[in-house]
């Protein structure tokens, strides 16, 4: 399979270098957008335009012409966000041969360091994500799918408090039509504009956003709940004792409120979870809680625990905070945990101290018991009162 990918700029061929316009001239047949390709000179080779959906599509199209001299067409830089990805997970000797991307070119054009600026995409992905990201002075750039982005975005950070956040719009970058648009969220009134636009987002000093920053530990009023929620307290304990990484992926078994999934993958954009909660009403609330804290993509499986875990992908770490008691459940979960994963159960029963317990002594770990007073009303007066003591169970897998 001879493959090439081809990043192309908005100013189309006079922007590409050597190397891309050589294996252009030389293909047989070229794969693109009518947009990409329509940037081309004449050339030999063959046009072939992406079917729409592409991504289901793309390995019988190269299996197709991979056997001839394939050109793949990608905007911009092929590996950022782009096509060019996939097309390396199905002929992994591919050579790509990268434009600037859009965000390199954002960056040069508002004079910012690129290392300091959180890049997202919400082309074909959930608006919400952007939530997570945003902190005060924080500069982003989101890539957007079409000419309607900018007002939804806009109105989208108004309504998470970010009202007086600066948006630039840079539309068709590299192109002769290039063009820009500056205003604030809150009153932002640009008409749509062009699909192929970055908005850049300068956040403001003191943002009106109770939920700053990624630490675990959320106020418990963030959540949608009936009552099934952990703690913010032990909530912030449970999620360092199960060290979220970034691209790990967590089940968390008995989700109640989804709050130890949602602050896992809000640690960092690329950590995973799965929620796995056996009543509906709460499933359909893990997941509305998830993409109101800016982690829309956390998955949500209805079922009851064991029998629910079947077939999921191998997790790096488990929490379970319901149903500890159930027969085989924390064997079954130690078992599928990968080497090196964490294993952190809670329970406020002492007959789940006992399982507990048990479980330590078969396959060693550390139990610690948390305390929580906060100051409620007595009277006219404020007094301490406890929350329920909750027994924690921290064990590593073996690498």
């Amino acid at each position: 399979m001879s493959v090439t990918v081809v990043g192309v700029g908005a100013d189309g061929w006079p922007g590409l270098g050597e190397p891309a316009r050589r294996a252009l001239e030389a293909a047989d047949v070229v794969l693109g957008a009518p947009r990409q390709l329509a940037l081309l000179p004449a050339l030999p080779a063959e046009h072939v335009t992406w079917p729409t959906p592409l991504v289901p599509a793309l390995p019988g199209l190269l299996a197709e012409h991979g056997r001839r001299a394939l050109v793949v067409l990608a905007s911009g830089d092929p590996t950022f966000y782009g096509i060019g990805s996939r097309v390396l997970a199905h002929a992994p000797d591919a050579t790509v041969l990268p434009a600037p991307s859009s965000a390199a070119l954002a960056c040069a054009r508002l004079g910012w360091a690129a290392q300091d600026v959180d890049v997202l995409s919400t082309v074909g992905r959930p608006l919400e994500a952007v939530r997570a990201a945003l902190a005060p002075r924080r500069r982003l750039l989101v890539l957007v799918p079409d000419g309607d982005a900018p007002a939804a975005l806009a109105a989208a950070l108004t309504a998470w408090g970010y009202g007086d956040a600066g948006l630039s719009v840079l539309a068709s970058l590299g192109a002769p039509g290039e063009s820009r648009a500056d205003g604030r969220a809150a009153t932002w009134d640009h008409p749509p504009g062009d699909p192929l636009a970055v908005v850049a987002v300068t956040c403001p000093d003191a943002p009106g956003d109770p939920l700053l920053g990624r630490a675990p530990g959320l106020p418990d009023d963030a959540y949608d709940h009936d009552g099934q929620l952990t703690k913010a307290e032990v909530r912030a304990l449970t999620v360092a004792a199960l060290r979220p990484a970034p691209g790990a992926l967590l089940w968390d078994v008995g989700g109640g409120a989804g709050s130890v999934g949602v602050e896992w993958m809000r640690h960092h954009p690329a950590c995973r979870a799965v929620s796995v909660e056996v009543r509906e009403d709460r499933a359909k609330r893990i997941a509305a809680n998830a993409a109101t804290l800016g982690v829309p993509g956390l998955r949500v499986v209805v079922g009851r625990a064991p029998e629910a875990l079947d077939g999921l992908e191998a997790p790096d770490a488990v929490f379970v905070g319901g149903g500890v008691s159930t027969p085989g459940l924390l064997e079954g979960v130690w078992d599928a945990l990968r080497p090196g994963g964490r294993l952190v159960v809670n329970t406020v029963t002492v007959e789940g101290e006992a399982v507990l317990a048990a479980f330590r002594a078969a396959h060693g770990g550390a139990m610690r018991r948390i305390g929580v007073e906060r100051v409620a009303p007595v009277g006219r007066f404020g007094g301490w009162r406890a929350l329920a003591s909750v027994t924690q169970l921290i064990h590593r897998r073996d690498p």
